[in-house]
C-alpha cells in the first residue's frame, strides 16, 4: 500500500487552513534532508486535507511536495511565469497550473489563494518570497501565517539576522513573531494553527492595493 493511501486511512485532521503556498527550491539540494522534509511537509498537509499552492514546478522540493500532496487527493495549483515553464518544468504537470506573466504576478496570484505560507530550505527566490511576505504581513497587505521550516538548522542564520535586527533598531519587537518556525511539518503547522498575531500592521489593510505593489489590478483577499 503507498504511503499516501496508509495517510487517508489514518484519522485526518481539520485545519483551519484550507490552503497553503509553500514556497521551496526547483534544486533538490545536497542533502536527502531536505527531500524527506518536502515529502513530511505533503503528508501532513494531505493529513489535515489542506490543498497546496507553490511556484508550479515539477523539479527539485517543488516536483516532490507537489506530487506528494496531489497524490494524497487534495488540490495542487502551480502558479508559473510563461519564461519559466521550460525551465522548471520537466514531464507532465502536477495538478492545476496556472501562468502568469511575471515574478510580481505570480507573488501575488499565490498570496491570493492561500490561507498561509511555509518557507522549505531553498536559494535566493525562495528567501526573496519569505522575506516578501513578512513584509507585507508587517505593512498591514495581509493577516496570514508564515511558516519556516528550519530544516536541520538551514535558516538558523537568517533567524540570527533577524534577531540582530531587533538588536540593532531596525525591527521592532513584535514584528520579529511575524513568522513562526519549527524543525518539522508537524510541528510547524501545530503551531500554526496557534498562532495569534501580536504585532502592529504599519497601515489599514484596506489602504493597499496589489496594483501598488506588482501591477495587478485586484486587492489582496483578506484572510
Amino acid at each position: 500500500m503507498e504511503a499516501f493511501e496508509i495517510l487517508q486511512m489514518e484519522g485526518n485532521t481539520q485545519s483551519k487552513f484550507n490552503s497553503v503556498c509553500v514556497f521551496c527550491g526547483s534544486s533538490a539540494g545536497n542533502r536527502k534532508v531536505y527531500s524527506d522534509a518536502a515529502l513530511e511537509l505533503g503528508n501532513e498537509l494531505v493529513k489535515r486535507r489542506i490543498d497546496l499552492v507553490y511556484g508550479g514546478g515539477s523539479i527539485g522540493l517543488m516536483g516532490l511536495i507537489s506530487q506528494r500532496v496531489h497524490d494524497g487527493g487534495c488540490h495542487v495549483l502551480g502558479v508559473i511565469p510563461v519564461a519559466l515553464m521550460p525551465i522548471e518544468i520537466s514531464g507532465e504537470t502536477v495538478g492545476e497550473v496556472r501562468t502568469v506573466s511575471d515574478m510580481h504576478e505570480r507573488k501575488a496570484e499565490m498570496a491570493r489563494q492561500a490561507d498561509a505560507f511555509i518557507a522549505l530550505p531553498g536559494g535566493y527566490g525562495t528567501m526573496e518570497e519569505l522575506l516578501e511576505m513578512i513584509t507585507w504581513a508587517q505593512l498591514g497587505i495581509h493577516n496570514k501565517t508564515i511558516g519556516l521550516l528550519n530544516v536541520d538548522g538551514y535558516y538558523n542564520s537568517l533567524l540570527a539576522l533577524f534577531d540582530n535586527g531587533v538588536q540593532e533598531g531596525f525591527i521592532k519587537p513584535a514584528a520579529r513573531h511575524i513568522i513562526v518556525s519549527a524543525p518539522t511539518a508537524k510541528e510547524l503547522l501545530e503551531r500554526m494553527e496557534q498562532y495569534i498575531p501580536t504585532y502592529e500592521h504599519v497601515a489599514p489593510h484596506n489602504s493597499w492595493q496589489m496594483e501598488q505593489l506588482s501591477g495587478y489590478s485586484r486587492p489582496l483577499d483578506p484572510p
